[in-house]
């Protein structure tokens, strides 16, 4: 079955940096684009960044651009979320997810969901 597992996360001072990581099985990896989501405690789940099928494109949410990066190793089923510059209202629990819209920036276009890993950045 698909599994998705992330990793990385912890607690770090604001301007830090953390690297997430996401190892998926189950189901063809590089035939799907693939996005990182976060959920902050009594918030709705939002879109962080995705990333096309390929990797070339990649689209972001803009309270992270320019200071996110996501990328993919097709080769290791593994997408990545390069966090730097991190701020406290970076703190939630972060998820990765398979996008089969390819594109797509709702929870609804996304069908399968990792556990998450959780972030506390602070002040």
């Amino acid at each position: 079955q698909v599994q998705l597992v992330e990793s990385g996360g912890g607690l770090v001072q604001a301007g830090g940096s953390l690297r997430l990581s996401c190892a998926a099985s189950g189901h063809t990896f590089s035939n799907y684009a693939m996005g990182w989501f976060r959920q902050a405690p009594g918030k709705e789940r939002e879109f962080v960044a995705g990333i096309s099928w390929s990797g070339i494109r990649t689209y972001y949410a803009d309270s992270v651009k320019g200071r996110f990066t996501i990328s993919r190793d097709n080769a290791k089923n593994t997408v990545y979320l390069q966090m730097n510059s991190l701020q406290p209202e970076d703190t939630a629990v972060y998820y990765c997810a398979i996008d089969p819209s390819n594109g797509g920036r709702r929870t609804g276009n996304y069908n399968y969901w990792g556990q998450g890993t959780q972030v506390t950045v602070s002040s």
